[in-house]
């Protein structure tokens, strides 16, 4: 069988990173196992000085998915490691194709991707709570480190209490002007975050950005993982990303978590500043994905990008309702249209892809997630007259004024939030809660347990 574009370019990225650790780390018997993530993972195994060793390997993104370049990770997590936090060691970085090299660290529970937390849920069992309290000990310490030498790394040293909360935010909502792509959800949140980021909070850390993310082995931390969006800014930040990722991974117990930060690091936590922050980290986790369901390079996972645009979004809104005090509404999903042509059309070539052959560049993961294109299609078009009627009536209940073709309300929609006041974000945040709804409940499917993923709500943040 002759080999496609996909398998030259990924046969040549195998003999690239095989020859730098043959090279560099004197490695030999190179053996690259690829791993599912947006971008390029690499686990290796060779033989190195006689010894069997693995080495994890981390490319650029396919996209650009949040501002921070790719040796900006590995100083931050240099820096991490060389202060004693466990965290993998850095070894060295190939320039082609441009990947960190660091050690493997043994471990379970990588959270993955919202796709792999649907198909098999996370577990607390009594080992992995015992660990994640010890999590709550690292992450204290994090947050103990002085600053200095992540600034060296090239991290931006906040002045004053707006630039404290707001300039990670807006790194990644420049972004949108850079790829020429708006959201009016993002749009909505960038004003309410620049209208009321905490202004007495002055305390700076390094954050790890994506916080929860680690790894445990028993009882024991093992390593924390994903520096990349790590920065220098209120450690409250941390703490709400367990809100933002819990359930969707059970983080269990979030307030006893917190409770066990407090003690450790020996500050009253500040729970107007968390949630605040829950907003924060929630818009900003929604760039990454909105830019990837606009990408049309190879690679990727285009239904987990749609999948998070939707259900972050609503998890979003629902955080600042809690802060704003509205009551969100309950949406119930009716019958789905007939299957006609197209429907078929679409289950046909589901079927197809997933009675493609693997190979090198197609490994079975991969063809899952080409097939369930069509799949998310297929819901989508079901529920096609649904979603446009009733997002309609939502925009003329908000802006007073009906728009039979969409891109025309949605234009309506963006100048009616550049010129909204404080008076109009009950109105907003309930308007965006309901459409990120529907497509949540359009996701999840009609036969949709309640406590579907995609469905389940943010927890109330429990104080004290």
């Amino acid at each position: 069988m002759a080999q496609t574009e996909a398998d030259q370019d990924q046969a040549e990225s195998r003999e690239q990173l095989s020859r730098w650790l043959e090279d560099v780390l004197g490695c030999s018997e190179v053996v690259l196992e690829k791993q599912r993530r947006w971008r390029p993972v690499w686990r290796a195994s060779a033989q190195q000085n006689g010894v069997k060793r693995d080495f994890l390997l981390k490319g650029d993104r396919t996209w650009p998915t949040h501002p921070y370049p790719l040796a900006y990770e590995m100083r931050m997590q240099r820096a991490l490691h060389e202060n004693g936090i466990p965290i993998p060691a850095i070894l060295g970085m190939c320039d082609q194709p441009n990947t960190i090299v660091m050690e493997w660290i043994e471990g379970g529970r990588d959270p993955g991707l919202v796709q792999e937390a649907i198909e098999s849920a996370s577990v607390m069992t009594e080992d992995r709570w015992a660990a994640s309290l010890r999590y709550m000990e690292v992450l204290a310490d994090i947050h103990s480190l002085p600053s200095q030498a992540f600034i060296e790394g090239g991290a931006h040293l906040p002045q004053g209490a707006r630039e404290i909360a707001l300039h990670n935010f807006e790194r990644f909502h420049a972004m949108t002007v850079e790829q020429g792509i708006t959201d009016p959800l993002l749009e909505f949140c960038a004003r309410w975050l620049h209208r009321n980021y905490p202004r007495h909070r002055e305390s700076i850390s390094f954050v790890t950005g994506d916080c929860g993310q680690f790894l445990s082995d028993g009882t024991q931390v093992t390593g924390i993982l994903d520096v990349e969006i790590g920065h220098l800014g209120d450690p409250m930040r941390d703490l709400a990303c367990f809100r933002g990722r819990h359930p969707i991974e059970n983080m269990g117990d979030v307030a006893a978590l917190f409770r066990h930060y407090e003690t450790a690091i020996g500050v009253p936590l500040d729970f107007d500043a968390i949630a605040y922050h829950t907003v924060s980290f929630l818009a900003e986790a929604i760039y990454g994905p909105l830019f990837g369901m606009h990408e049309k390079g190879r690679g990727g996972d285009w239904v987990e990008a749609a999948v998070q645009v939707s259900m972050i979004g609503r998890r979003c809104m629902e955080a600042l309702a809690e802060i704003l005090g509205v009551a969100l509404d309950d949406i119930a999903l009716p019958p789905p249209a007939a299957v006609d042509q197209n429907d078929l059309a679409l289950h046909k070539l589901q079927a197809e892809i997933e009675r493609l052959p693997e190979s090198g560049s197609l490994q079975g993961w991969q063809r899952n997630i080409l097939a369930s294109i069509p799949h998310y299609l297929r819901n989508q078009l079901r529920y096609r007259d649904w979603l446009r009627e009733e997002d309609g009536k939502d925009v003329e209940a908000l802006l007073g004024t009906a728009y039979a073709d969409a891109a025309a309300g949605e234009a309506a929609l963006m100048r009616f939030i550049e010129k909204s006041t404080p008076a109009d974000h009950a109105a907003l945040t309930r308007f965006f809660h309901r459409r990120m709804l529907r497509q949540c409940l359009v996701i999840a499917g009609p036969d949709a347990p309640a406590d579907h993923l995609v469905l389940v709500p943010m927890e109330p943040l429990l104080r004290g």
